[in-house]
């Protein structure tokens, strides 16, 4: 897995390339702790190169999503390949998550 964040207006932007999995899902979590721990409060990930998520890849997903409501931030995925956006509606996260098409149409939520 490769991550790299920009910063664009008041978003951190996540971009995550790989696969998410219990050998490396640590990463993605230290990155977003780092992230909250500098006081960003609005995060965007781009998953347009995501092309794997295990359940733990998922967990990390949710506790940013609850650390971001509990900041008043916001948060959004976009990009997400036809496998992976299968995967977020059969496990229910597509009704807890914002998703957008693409990083622009996030900005502009």
């Amino acid at each position: 897995m490769n991550i790299t964040t920009e910063k664009i207006n008041d978003f951190s932007v996540i971009k995550i390339d790989g696969r998410i999995d219990t050998s490396n899902f640590s990463e993605l979590e230290e990155e977003v702790d780092q992230l909250f721990n500098n006081g960003v409060m609005n995060i965007i990930f781009n998953c347009s190169g995501l092309n794997y998520i295990s359940s733990s890849g998922l967990r990390v997903f949710l506790i940013a999503q609850k650390k971001t409501i509990l900041l008043q931030g916001r948060l959004y995925l976009c990009n997400m390949q036809p496998a992976i956006k299968e995967i977020f509606a059969i496990s229910g996260f597509s009704n807890i998550f914002r998703i957008c098409n693409t990083v622009e149409e996030a900005l502009v939520q």
